[in-house]
C-alpha cells in the first residue's frame, strides 16, 4: 500500500492508503475524502475528482494526457498548473508521501 495525503476544503488532512496499480480516485472516494465525487466513474469527463498536486516525489507523476488536460481546461473549477484528475493518476510506489489539495466548487 502507498500512503498519500488529501487536504480537504476545510483544511482537514486525510492520509489514505492506496493500492499500487489503481487510479487514485478510488481509494480517495472509498475513504470518504470530501470533494472527490467521481460522477463519471473515472472516464476523465467530469472533473469531479479534480485536485491540486501540492507535493509529490520527483518523477512520481506522469504528465497529464490530452484528454485529462482538456477536461481540466473545460470542466474543472479554477484550474491551475498543478491541477490533476485523481481518476487519471495511477498509484505507484513512487507516489508515497504525495500531498493533494481537493479542488472545491464547480
Amino acid at each position: 500500500m502507498v500512503e498519500v495525503t488529501f487536504i480537504e476544503a476545510d483544511g482537514a488532512r486525510r492520509v489514505i492508503a492506496a493500492t499500487v496499480g489503481e487510479p487514485l480516485m478510488y481509494p480517495a472516494r472509498n475513504a470518504g475524502v470530501k470533494g472527490i465525487i467521481a460522477e463519471c466513474g473515472g472516464s476523465a469527463m467530469c472533473a469531479t475528482c479534480h485536485c491540486y498536486v501540492i507535493s509529490a516525489p520527483e518523477g512520481a507523476l506522469a504528465a497529464p494526457k490530452p484528454d485529462e488536460a482538456d477536461t481540466i481546461e473545460f470542466n474543472a473549477h479554477q484550474p491551475q498548473d498543478n491541477s490533476r484528475l485523481t481518476c487519471q493518476i495511477i498509484v505507484t510506489p513512487a507516489l508515497e508521501g504525495a500531498v493533494f489539495q481537493v479542488a472545491t466548487g464547480r
